[in-house]
């Protein structure tokens, strides 16, 4: 009597090219960017960036480049009026509807006339106290204009507690106090500050990014 059918399959030597050193490499790094790809801006993110972004209401013709997921946060958290007095928005808003932001040249007198002092009631501050708050944020704003910072980089300096002048060395101090203030191992192990310490680390990174650092 014949034996059970055994199945002999014809082909068993199924041999694969392994793959060179270059694809094994590129294999290996599934974020690599493709000739003519740049990276995305934001701190922790390596993929390529597809969408682009204003830097600030102040620099419209300058921008970041993100990822779709990246420039949807962004896009998310924008606030063109942010730093803004309420004055400053409804003067802002009224100025679009009037004049569509374009300049305009009044006719009035300048602000050292007789007419002006009478205008806001013969009222002086010649020491700057009661504005000094509206001058400090002014000087701020012209210094990152100056510089060319964007959204990203005046928020990461006002995570360090630093204004827009703040040069690499600076930052750089303000980092390495704010990482001794702030982690478990080096302040007796209190946490109530962690939330700060993330911010700060994640500051760095993007001024690092921004190479301000």
């Amino acid at each position: 009597m014949k034996t059970a059918f055994q199945y002999r399959p014809k082909f068993v030597d199924i041999r694969v090219r392994p793959p060179k050193p270059e694809e094994a490499a590129q294999a290996e790094d599934v974020y690599a960017l493709k000739p003519g790809e740049r990276p995305c801006d934001h701190a922790e993110c390596r993929l390529a960036a597809t969408a682009r972004a204003p830097k600030s209401r102040d620099l419209m013709g300058e921008h970041y480049w993100f990822c779709q997921t990246h420039a949807a946060e962004y896009n998310r958290n924008w606030n063109f009026f942010a730093g803004m007095s309420e004055g400053e928005i409804r003067a802002k808003q009224t100025e679009e509807q009037t004049t569509g932001g374009r300049p305009t040249w009044a006719f009035r007198a300048g602000a050292g006339t007789r007419e002006a002092a009478a205008a806001r009631g013969g009222f002086k501050d010649p020491f700057g106290m009661f504005n000094a708050a509206q001058q400090a944020r002014e000087a701020d704003a012209k210094a990152a204009n100056a510089r060319h910072l964007g959204k990203m980089e005046r928020g990461a300096l006002a995570d360090l507690d630093l204004d827009a002048t703040a040069d690499a060395p600076a930052i750089r101090a303000r980092y390495t106090e704010l990482l001794k203030r702030c982690h478990p191992d080096t302040n007796g192990g209190d946490r109530s500050a962690e939330h700060k310490l993330q911010r700060v680390v994640k500051a760095y990174k993007t001024l690092q990014k921004a190479k301000m650092v």
